[in-house]
């Protein structure tokens, strides 16, 4: 049980990994697992907006939030023989289900789609770039230590999600989606 928040043992920019292994905060590990813990506290606010009654999609949100939780806990772990607990690829595959049953109410795209419209796909968007950072830290972290192959998958595809979920939301309250003039 967690009794206090406070240790002071990162006081001085330095923090503890799962194995008990001190780096300093700004460790490609914690920058990927700190990613990715933003990622999740911004789909808290994105669950809490107004607009967002859809059960489906407020389930695979918090779905969504403890597979970030899963894998965070992974990546802060930095023993060789790490598991990666509950994420399969299930769980990339319902990202893909959604998607597909979204883009069927959603006119082609013509060109590139500037962020923005409603508050919540505003803020769908801002997921959708917080998730992408955070596959790029992983990705860093790659080169380093071993990473399990669907962390990536996962994260990829929930930064899809976050794309085609901000226009299905615009296209739903009649937002019109504003393209990209590379000549504005």
């Amino acid at each position: 049980m967690i009794t206090k928040v406070y240790t002071r043992t990162g006081d001085a920019g330095m923090t503890s990994l799962v194995s008990g292994n001190r780096v300093s905060k700004d460790d490609v590990r914690v920058e990927a697992y700190g990613t990715v813990d933003e990622l999740n506290s911004n789909i808290g606010v994105l669950m809490h907006s107004s607009k967002l009654d859809d059960p489906d999609i407020v389930a695979l949100l918090r779905k969504a939030q403890n597979k970030l939780f899963n894998i965070g806990a992974y990546l802060a772990n930095d023993r060789e023989d790490a598991t990666l607990y509950g994420l399969t690829q299930e769980d990339v595959k319902a990202l893909e289900k959604m998607m597909d049953e979204m883009n069927e109410e959603l006119p082609p795209m013509t060109g590139f789609v500037l962020p923005g419209g409603t508050r919540l796909s505003a803020q769908a968007d801002r997921c959708r770039t917080i998730t992408r950072r955070a596959e790029r830290r992983v990705v860093t972290l790659t080169r380093q230590a071993t990473v399990n192959p669907l962390v990536l998958e996962y994260l990829n595809r929930l930064s899809d999600f976050f794309f085609v979920f901000a226009r299905f939301n615009n296209i739903h309250n009649q937002v019109e989606e504003i393209y990209w003039d590379k000549d504005a």
